[in-house]
């Protein structure tokens, strides 16, 4: 890993990123939280650590502690600050049980503006069985040390990517074009990811990762921030020790917006995660 998690590694449940999504119950159902800047990008809040957020307040309401499936609309930019969701419970079975969860900022007339709203089930990663059959296989690219992260391109501007100090990215150099100047028009993002301070991938942590690299906006030759419209997540497995190789791929743009597949793959050449999201990519 590199030295940014090589000191003092965290552990699951004792790391700035279960810090920062951690929410206090104020009545059943509602929670509160305070949305750490830590995980921003410009100013906005990034989806991911969003989605890692109203998971653990769906883990806590439900009967079932594992997402396997989560769907979340975000509707208006979240910023850093105070935050408020509301869970209700779908349905609760024996196997899966569904909710709903709301987050809620206020804005400058102290109006209540609801940012994100999800619809997902929940269960347990641990009962599954082990049968697998897929033709999916783990994305090849480079070693870590033949890979490129933040801390190697230009100084960013102060603020401006202040998520990338709390992850571990390692990109492959092939889909680092847009970096140079000169993107390859494919679409196309890989990187091996952790978190900055060596604390292990866990289900709510996939949340996270699956929209936590550069956008394949930029490696089709596109500028600036690409939003998220909705983002469906589908936990496979409880990952295993060690860094996660994460390949995202953009099939088509058509009328200002672009889709975005991931994999999400473990050190033991598992599929732990799938996602899709509609983003709008700005064209001009």
């Amino acid at each position: 890993m590199p030295e940014a998690a090589s000191a003092t590694r965290a552990t699951i449940g004792d790391s700035e990123f279960d810090r920062d999504t951690a929410v206090v119950r104020r009545a059943p159902g509602v929670y509160d939280i305070d949305l750490s800047a830590g995980w921003t990008i410009i100013s906005a809040v990034n989806g991911g650590y969003l989605l890692a957020v109203l998971g653990r307040a769906l883990a806590d309401a439900l009967p079932h502690a594992d997402p396997f499936t989560i769907s979340a609309h975000y509707l208006t930019a979240s910023q850093p600050g105070p935050a408020v969701i509301r869970t209700d419970v779908v349905r609760t079975g024996r196997t899966l049980s569904t909710g709903q969860a709301s987050l809620f900022q206020y804005d400058d007339e102290g109006e209540e503006v609801e940012r994100i709203r999800v619809l997902a089930s929940y269960g347990d990663l641990d009962s599954l069985p082990d049968d697998v059959r897929t033709t999916a296989k783990p994305p090849v690219f480079p070693p870590m040390d033949q890979c490129f992260g933040p801390e190697d391109g230009p100084a960013p501007v102060d603020g401006s990517s202040a998520i990338t100090d709390r992850l571990m990215l390692k990109l492959d150099p092939s889909t680092l074009g847009w970096a140079l100047g000169a993107p390859s028009g494919k679409g196309e993002m890989r990187s091996w990811f952790g978190l900055a301070d060596g604390r292990d991938a866990d289900p709510l942590s996939l949340l996270l990762a699956v929209d936590a690299l550069p956008p394949t906006a930029f490696e089709i030759g596109l500028k600036g921030w690409v939003p998220t419209v909705e983002l469906t997540v589908h936990v496979r497995c409880r990952p295993a020790p060690g860094p996660l190789r994460v390949s995202i791929t953009t099939r088509n743009l058509a009328g200002g917006f672009l889709e975005e597949d991931a994999e999400v793959w473990d050190s033991a050449d598992r599929l732990v995660a799938q996602s899709r999201q509609l983003a709008r990519a700005r064209l001009s």
